[in-house]
């Protein structure tokens, strides 16, 4: 049952909207709404219908006052403005089915009200999506948290904000900030802004912000020019040696650093180009198995010493009473609650998305707007007692009817508008399109102009508008030239790279319902498999790209790992699976990204506790810890429930030292034998010769 400020708020949208032309004055209208009728005192229906005049200008609705009397200033009128349709970013179908496409990236009941009322509005345009467009656009997604509702809507009105967070050191701290942007890079959202606290420019992952951020009084530290969310990560390694790394790397691995460095899929020497060192170690250590660095020396030294620390952590039994000694940590208490906002929202785009259309099934409506049919049915009928209050001793409702298994609306031609979206909708939107944008292939013209309408919409210094950037490691973030396909305009064919070629292979394969033959590089065994696949659909989570397909070897639907497809084969290759193939496919969308998806094994068949120090506490992110408990003497301890074994083995030796596997015992002497292997491969003759 919806709220009475939901439902009076109706009553004033429908009673004001009902008058498009002079509007209605201020003493009929509290004399026709119920509740400022009943209001103890003048000065309490003032202060309500102040309060409702700001809810509904902030849902998008072009409320004016206006004073038509020249001989009594005191008569206002307020009208919804007709001619100031809210409809200003005037998409084509294909933009708006592309936005469509983007707001699902949100999971809309986690996220909060920014979520929860893009949709809706987006639905209120009355426009209409390409079916077979939608289908085929690409997946993609992003974090979906609580706090980023009041965090977008600080950045929106230049408010500062309070909230408590855990630092990567595992250490939770009360932060004021005042931000400048609210941003997403490789699938994880960011806060940039000045900390009051420590006086400076500071980065917080909006995944460790433990409460919900408090929105305070206005900001008094401008953004410094420049200054961007990629800026200020980039500057995190600004002081390290960079350097051009030459590696030796097993055929068909490690195919993202391949393509950065433009290397052949066979080609065992490897010059990468020059990147900070830290980041350079990182991406080796994480495909320890296949790669052995060789130069620089210095670097080479370090990952041998960083190998031997990683040995020596695991070298024995591992002391498991820290376990039951160490106190359980709650969860981060964070409110998840749908607003009066919202749900208005929602109402007033339903009864638009009908009207636009006439009639809509019953179960199609539900299914738009992402709600059940029960929760449908209870929106319909508050809709049925909402109306014009003020049309004499009778009131004008709204008619609905659904009773034949279609809605439909009438008398309701005041709500027959579309919602201008927020700077805090328009840049959940945004977040939504940089996660489409790695894997939009030939979409990516589409999903560029609709970018671009909604940063002018955004106006050019609105802030926040940094978060939409592209990622800019072409090899891990493929995305087709808009041009590549040739020549509606005569321009020249731009050449693709592989990654592109593979991506824009299965996008066409996608549109023409059709199976394509992939060479296939598993995470945790040498070798290949060739697979025919028919391709469904093209997905992104947390920077990750993914093809979903039904595999005709598994005979199974699979996930496959963009960045693990070698090449795309002639129709016909025969297909094979290399002896010993236990896990062919990926974790991706929809499964924990530290699973595989079902039946492909090569997962581990009991639980999994790891201890953590601060730089490995994405460990607990990547593979969304079951438990975490805070380990005696500092740090943290994470259990992670039947983790996939390739996945954790490579995120340990990425962690340099910062993860100790705790249990199973076979997984620590497997990470012993790991490690001693690419450590002996980075010392003595062996590594340089």
């Amino acid at each position: 049952m919806a709220s009475r400020n939901v439902e009076r708020l109706l009553n004033v949208i429908m009673t004001i909207g009902s008058r498009p032309r002079r509007g209605i004055d201020r003493a009929t209208l509290f004399e026709a709404i119920p509740e400022y009728a009943a209001a103890a005192t003048q000065d309490a229906a003032e202060k309500m219908f102040e309060r409702d005049k700001t809810a509904i200008r902030e849902l998008g609705l072009p409320l004016r006052t206006e004073r038509h009397d020249l001989w009594d200033e005191n008569i206002v009128h307020y009208r919804l403005d007709t001619d100031a349709g809210g409809d200003d970013l005037h998409l084509s179908e294909g933009e708006y089915t592309v936005l469509l496409a983007a707001s699902r990236a949100w999971d809309d009941a986690a996220a909060g009200g920014a979520a929860r009322r893009v949709r809706s509005k987006l639905l209120s345009q009355g426009l209409d999506a390409d079916t077979d467009l939608l289908r085929r656009t690409p997946r993609g997604s992003v974090e979906s948290l609580p706090v980023l509702t009041p965090l977008l809507e600080a950045v929106s009105t230049g408010s500062r904000v309070s909230f408590a967070y855990r630092s990567a050191r595992g250490e939770r701290t009360d932060r004021t900030v005042e931000p400048w942007v609210v941003g997403v890079h490789e699938g994880h959202w960011y806060v940039l802004g000045h900390d009051l606290a420590r006086e400076g420019t500071r980065v917080f992952k909006a995944s460790r912000i433990e409460s919900f951020p408090r929105i305070g009084g206005p900001i008094s530290h401008p953004r410094e020019e420049g200054m961007t969310l990629e800026t200020a990560l980039a500057g995190m390694t600004a002081h390290e040696d960079r350097a051009r790394a030459r590696l030796r790397i097993e055929p068909y691995k490690a195919l993202a650093l391949r393509d950065a460095a433009g290397a052949s899929l066979r080609a065992r020497e490897v010059e990468l180009p020059a990147m900070p060192r830290s980041a350079a170690l990182r991406q080796v250590r994480a495909n320890a198995r296949w790669i052995t660095l060789v130069d620089p020396p210095a670097w080479r030294d370090a990952l041998a010493s960083a190998y031997a620390e990683i040995a020596r952590l695991h070298t024995g039994q591992a002391d498991l009473a820290r376990i039951e000694d160490a106190p359980v940590r709650r969860p981060a208490a964070i409110r998840r609650s749908t607003s009066g906002a919202d749900h208005l929202s929602r109402l007033v785009s339903l009864a638009s998305y009908v009207l636009s259309r006439g009639e809509v099934e019953v179960s199609q409506l539900a299914e738009d707007f992402g709600i059940s049919q029960k929760e449908l049915i209870a929106d319909l009928q508050i809709l049925f007692v909402c109306g014009d209050f003020a049309t004499g001793w009778e009131q004008d409702l709204i008619e609905v009817t659904w009773e034949d298994g279609f809605v439909r609306v009438r008398n309701a031609d005041a709500l027959r508008r579309a919602l201008s979206l927020t700077a805090a909708e328009a840049t959940a939107l945004l977040a939504g399109l940089a996660a489409l944008e790695p894997v939009a292939g030939e979409e990516a013209e589409l999903v560029a102009s609709a970018r671009a309408k909604l940063l002018a919409r955004l106006g050019t210094a609105a802030p926040g508008e940094d978060e939409a950037e592209p990622p800019t490691d072409a090899a891990a973030s493929p995305v087709t030239d808009p041009a590549a396909d040739g020549a509606s305009d005569g321009a020249p064919k731009v050449e693709l790279s592989r990654s592109e070629q593979i991506l824009d292979a299965l996008h066409r394969a996608i549109r023409e319902d059709r199976p394509v033959v992939i060479r296939y590089s598993p995470p945790d065994r040498s070798g290949t498999s060739v697979r025919s696949v028919a391709p469904r659909q093209v997905e992104s989570s947390a920077g990750r790209s993914y093809l979903r397909a039904d595999c005709a070897l598994a005979q199974d639907e699979r996930l496959f790992r963009l960045d693990r497809i070698a090449e795309i084969l002639p129709e016909g290759t025969p297909q094979h699976r290399d002896d010993g193939a236990a896990a062919d496919a990926d974790p991706g969308p929809g499964s924990r990204p530290g699973s595989e998806a079902r039946g492909s094994g090569g997962r581990l068949e009991e639980d999994a506790w790891v201890r953590l120090e601060g730089p490995a506490m994405w460990i607990a992110e990547a593979f969304a810890a079951a438990e975490l408990r805070d380990a005696p003497g500092g740090g943290t301890l994470a259990r992670l429930a039947t983790p996939v074994l390739g996945a954790l083995v490579d995120a340990v030796m990425e962690a340099a030292g910062a993860a100790e596997v705790l249990a199973p015992a076979s997984l620590r002497d497997l990470i012993v034998t790991t490690a001693e292997q690419a450590g002996a491969r980075h010392t003595g003759v062996e590594a340089i010769g």
